[in-house]
């Protein structure tokens, strides 16, 4: 069953929630979870160690937040995210609980997912009232899939669930997370597919992020290298550049591919996201070392006004992001942090 709301005054102007280089935020990014079924090498350790239960936001824990972060602080995107937020039995209940919160101001649920339990869930997330779905799909060739997840799942699982989501009426978006020496030559062949599905495609440099240290500057392939075999095979024409974080390219003048390229072109000036963690921490950058522990604050009793006041404080202290910062060493790696 969906935890209530907990009950809030919607204020006529929410405070705007910006940081010191004047970056308004409207988008946060939830885990829910740290646990996955896959073990992307740009995302996990091979032998990761799972949270405690006892660790992880409850439910209402979860929903006074999100309630504070909408309500008070004018966020009007959440993307529900994890490690892999399908294994989340509750996810439904928690899509629907979040849909209440369109009462203050709310306007999407997005969802972040690897496709493999999709098939079976896209309907009912659905109904729940989920907007959207993105979908990781790093290969279709079941070889170089499962040197892209640590040997588990399989392409086919993914298509499957991208293909079930599309026809029960979610809007899907691919993300392929491109590793030199990986995955770089299945480009044209995901092209091809994602256009013949007429279904949006994002190309994604390999960012310092992972979670066994396998980052380097030499394995990412930079934008004008992925684009380069695409220019062999198709016409591509740059589109006019938007406030997404992807640049868009019209391939043979009817399909749209994005690419996303942090390292080579980073976009932090535009920046209008923040991360909270499954256990509660809130991380203002991407890159950032460390976060704000909300959890600590929820279990000590602070009030709203507490919570409202260490939110504020850590967004206003976000870095200028990658351009400024580079790598950064940190004891919390993807599948933890969030997508």
């Amino acid at each position: 069953m969906p935890v209530a709301i907990p009950p809030a005054v919607v204020p006529l102007r929410p405070a705007r929630l910006q940081d010191q280089y004047g970056r308004r935020k409207r988008k946060l990014r939830v885990s829910l979870t740290d646990r996955c079924n896959l073990r992307c090498p740009y995302c996990m350790p091979d032998q990761p160690q799972w949270l405690p239960k006892a660790q992880i936001l409850r439910q209402e824990e979860l929903l006074r937040l999100l309630t504070l972060f909408v309500g008070e602080l004018g966020i009007g995107e959440l993307r529900l995210t994890g490690g892999e937020p399908l294994l989340r039995k509750d996810l439904d209940a928690i899509v629907e609980s979040c849909g209440r919160l369109r009462a203050l101001g709310l306007q999407r649920i997005s969802l972040t997912s690897n496709g493999l339990l999709l098939a079976d869930r896209a309907a009912a997330l659905r109904r729940a009232g989920l907007d959207d779905v993105n979908v990781s799909l790093d290969a279709l060739d079941e070889s170089i899939f499962a040197r892209m997840s640590g040997g588990r799942g399989s392409a086919a699982a993914v298509t499957r669930g991208i293909v079930a989501a599309r026809d029960a009426g979610l809007p899907v978006k691919i993300n392929t997370v491109v590793m030199r020496g990986h995955n770089e030559g299945e480009i044209p062949a995901l092209v091809r597919w994602a256009r013949q599905q007429r279904i949006p495609l994002r190309l994604i440099e390999f960012m310092p992020l992972d979670g066994g240290g396998a980052w380097s500057a030499e394995r990412v392939v930079p934008e004008a290298e992925m684009l380069a075999p695409l220019r062999a095979a198709f016409s591509l024409e740059a589109m006019p550049a938007t406030d997404e974080p992807a640049r868009y390219y019209r391939v043979d003048g009817d399909y749209e591919l994005g690419v996303i390229s942090t390292i080579s072109k980073p976009f932090c000036q535009r920046c209008d996201r923040l991360r909270l963690t499954a256990t509660g921490e809130l991380y203002a950058c991407l890159f950032s070392a460390k976060g704000r522990d909300l959890r600590a604050l929820l279990r000590d009793g602070a009030d709203d006004a507490q919570l409202l006041a260490a939110v504020r404080d850590h967004v206003w202290h976000k870095e200028r992001g990658y351009a400024a910062t580079g790598y950064v060493e940190r004891p919390i790696s993807m599948h933890a942090l969030g997508g």
